[in-house]
């Protein structure tokens, strides 16, 4: 299937490749677009958006789209919840301090921002914070 987001991958735009891939379809091809013709794209080439304004799977209900994408598909494991609140606090400004691990995945996306512009080698290089984050995220629910 493809899916459609706003060009020049951040957090939120990192985090629901990653999930999507990992949990929702893992032949997924992703397009880049500028915001204004997410939808028009998504039209066009039969494809989902995600993360982008008025649109089913982007920020709802102090949600980020994340989230969204795990209540869609009905994502439940209990490292995914855990993930998800990172997720959600790296990506939504005000939230920022709401999670101890935010502030270091802000920064490792403007890192690799400012690494790799190219939003799908972007994605290359960052899905495996991603499986290490998630990997952590599994041992801490683990724990509890």
């Amino acid at each position: 299937m493809k899916w459609v987001t706003r060009s020049h991958v951040h957090v939120d735009r990192v985090a629901c490749p990653w999930l999507i891939k990992r949990f929702v379809d893992n032949e997924a091809e992703f397009l880049f677009v500028p915001s204004s013709q997410v939808k028009q794209v998504a039209a066009d080439a039969s494809a989902i958006p995600f993360d982008a304004r008025d649109i089913e799977l982007g920020h709802h209900e102090n949600r980020c789209s994340f989230e969204s994408i795990m209540l869609k598909y009905e994502l439940k494991d209990a490292g995914l919840v855990r993930m998800a609140k990172i997720v959600h606090s790296a990506d939504v400004a005000s939230d920022i301090d709401k999670d101890p691990i935010a502030r270091g995945l802000e920064a490792i996306a403007v890192g690799y921002s400012l690494r790799y512009p190219d939003d799908e080698e972007n994605l290359l290089y960052q899905f495996e914070v991603y499986d290490a984050l998630y990997a952590w995220c599994r041992l801490q629910v683990a724990k509890a």
